[in-house]
């Protein structure tokens, strides 16, 4: 209980003392302090003394009755009970509680909130406001509205001052108390401690934004700091359209063996090494950012790049960084890495066409050859966005109608004859022209989407044979159909031919297969297995491009197969007339590539074989192959590929007209 001078103090700081402390006595009558009601604070009219009822029920004044009871006995012992109840919550309460006079004096503390900073209660009396809670503007400026009066409550979440100096977060709720005549009295504070809350948010947060095993931040946080980078902010100095930022792109090389090798434990040790190095020598500042994108991806981000110079600087140390062995788990593990770069101004640029780019370069770094880095080039760039684009639209391209087939005629070279013709697709693209099998067939192959489109130009090309065998029944002209070796793996080209012959009515023998060597020529048997049902259905097959890839001679004699193409590298050597004299470097490569040829000519035709030679482009080539025994030819020497009236046209000629050719046979 306080004593007198600490009531008069309270007086002073605008809280009656009769609302706080203990009522011993009743309050003298020269005093004339307005009596309020404890609950509302509404003054009360005292009436005179209240007698208490008789036993018949009427006011009396006996003299066996008790003293009369007086309103202002009433008061007082209502006002005493207010005060016990208040006190009893204020000091047994589980939160802690303040009350703060309007000059943010402290006037009482309890246990509770003492407890929260460390403190004693008596240390909290008349203890300012500001050295318990820091001061923020605009918490600041809505306390002040509440202290004077425009506000009745205030809700914030504060950090308080402990007495060891630790965090001790809290949320506070700041009531006011106005006097019978509604002007600020005192402020009631309520403090929630929300330490562990608040800890446990900001643990929370910190794995959302952080990888858990190399504790880099993730692509999350780095999505973040990069959306920010690539915010202008005319506030901000040089950000008027002159600020860069860029990005290396990182990725181990080989990781998936060490996986595979020695186990997934041992390669997430290696992660956490590679991000410690990174950690080291990078490290996070204001315009720096190392992050873990995933799996075995990192990432420096370089908000304020000076230019591309400080990117492709910073990726050769990154290489070197990478390029020293790691120990990890008594292993030695040396490994390289493959970095894509990506710089350019802020302006225009967004983060995820960014990121796209920089994802595009590393493809590159990897597709080049590996522990290296590359630079984003624009061209480039637009080149593999057109692959993207036609890979998308190949499939709806055949459903719309998009492909044709055009022909080019195998030429005889003994007599000018045509044997048959070659079916060449052609994509009539509506944005990008007519384009030619290079352009897209690799794409189909990726995609799968050489499957359907195989199956379409074979049933196309044997319903066109089917026609020139119509009208010229005596060429026996066959038709020749490139076959990828995927067409055999994704589906049963088997099947798939027997139907088309059946639909189209071509005899199996007028339909010639071409398969790569490489295709053919692979480990597994099943590519062996489908040609061998082929040849038995008298289907003819050929090896395209023979010569290259794996030339495996020893094959040839237990394939079915009925011609080889040579591949084109060979027939270079053929342009010029044959070396008279001596022979410069020149002609001896050009002579080297006839023994060749002439070689393999006499190997094909011992095994049964007839031998197409591809891309003749004049009369000296052409003369040169026939001089080795060469079968057929094709190239724009004899005739570019065209409709399949081209051929029919050829056909009824009988052979091919070729003005200005001295070889008699080749003439009309």
């Amino acid at each position: 209980m306080r004593g007198r001078n600490e009531g008069a103090d309270a007086h002073r700081n605008g809280v009656r003392p009769d609302t706080l402390l203990p009522i011993t006595e009743p309050p003298p009558t020269r005093l004339q302090l307005p009596l309020c009601c404890p609950n509302c604070s509404a003054p009360l009219e005292l009436a005179g003394p209240v007698g208490l009822p008789t036993s018949n029920g009427q006011s009396g004044n006996s003299r066996q009755a008790e003293p009369p009871v007086t309103a202002t006995d009433e008061l007082v012992a209502a006002l005493r009970a207010s005060e016990s109840r208040f006190r009893a919550a204020f000091a047994d309460a589980g939160i802690g509680m303040l009350l703060i006079d309007t000059d943010d004096l402290v006037i009482e503390a309890n246990p509770a909130f003492a407890a929260m900073l460390g403190r004693e209660v008596g240390e909290l009396v008349r203890m300012h406001l500001h050295e318990i809670i820091d001061p923020e503007d605009t918490p600041r400026r809505l306390y002040l509205e509440l202290v004077h009066g425009k506000r009745d409550r205030l809700r914030v979440e504060k950090q308080l001052k402990h007495r060891e100096g630790r965090e001790v977060w809290s949320t506070v709720t700041i009531s006011l108390i106005r006097d019978a005549q509604g002007q600020p009295f005192y402020t009631l504070a309520m403090f929630e401690d929300i330490t562990e809350r608040r800890r446990l948010g900001d643990r929370l947060a910190y794995q959302a934004l952080h990888d858990p095993l190399t504790r880099l931040p993730n692509r999350t946080y780095f999505f973040e700091r990069l959306n920010a980078a690539c915010q202008l902010d005319p506030q901000r100095p040089g950000d008027g359209g002159g600020r860069r930022v860029g990005v290396c792109y990182v990725d181990l090389d080989g990781f998936a063996a060490i996986n595979d090798t020695l186990g997934h434990h041992i390669g997430d040790q290696l992660l956490s090494a590679v991000a410690r190095r990174l950690e080291r020598r990078f490290v996070t500042g204001e315009g720096l950012l190392v992050a873990r994108l995933g799996g075995d991806e990192f990432a420096v981000l370089v908000a304020d790049s000076e230019g591309s110079e400080q990117l492709t600087g910073l990726a050769a140390q990154l290489l070197t960084l990478l390029e020293r062995p790691f120990e990890v788990a008594g292993h030695r593990l040396a490994v390289t890495a493959s970095v894509g770069v990506v710089e350019r101004p802020v302006q225009g640029t967004n983060p995820t066409d960014l990121v796209k780019d920089a994802d595009a370069t590393l493809y590159w770094s990897k597709s080049d050859g590996r522990a290296r880095w590359t630079l984003y080039d624009r061209d480039r760039g637009a080149h593999q966005l057109t692959r993207r684009l036609l890979t998308t639209a190949l499939r709806p391209a055949l459903e719309r109608g998009e492909f044709t087939v055009e022909y080019q005629p195998l030429v005889g070279l003994a007599d000018g004859t045509v044997h048959g013709a070659e079916a060449l697709v052609r994509w009539r693209h509506p944005r990008f022209g007519t384009l030619s099998p290079d352009r897209f067939i690799p794409l189909a192959e990726e995609s799968g989407a050489i499957v359907p489109l195989g199956k379409w130009v074979l049933e196309e090309s044997c319903r066109q044979a089917r026609g020139w065998l119509a009208e010229f029944p005596d060429t026996e002209a066959f038709v020749s159909v490139n076959l990828a070796a995927r067409q055999v793996w994704d589906s049963d080209v088997v099947a798939d031919v027997a139907q088309v012959l059946q639909r189209t009515g071509l005899p199996a023998r007028l339909l010639q297969l071409e398969l790569t060597e490489s295709a053919v020529l692979g480990p597994s048997g099943r590519p062996l297995q489908a040609l061998q049902a082929l040849a038995d259905m008298g289907v003819r097959i050929a090896i395209d491009d023979f010569g290259t890839g794996y030339s495996n001679l020893a094959y040839l004699s237990r394939l079915p197969v009925h011609a080889l193409k040579l591949d084109g590298t060979f027939i270079e050597g053929f342009r010029d007339p044959a070396p008279v004299g001596r022979p410069d470097l020149r002609s001896r490569r050009s002579e080297a590539d006839e023994q060749i040829v002439g070689a393999m000519v006499r190997l094909a035709h011992d095994l049964g074989l007839t031998v197409t030679a591809e891309g003749i482009e004049n009369a000296a080539q052409a003369e040169r192959l026939r001089l080795t025994g060469c079968d057929t030819a094709q190239g724009w020497y004899f005739a570019r590929p065209g409709e399949a009236a081209l051929v029919a046209g050829i056909l009824r000629e009988g052979r091919i007209h070729l003005p200005g050719s001295d070889h008699p046979a080749l003439q009309p």
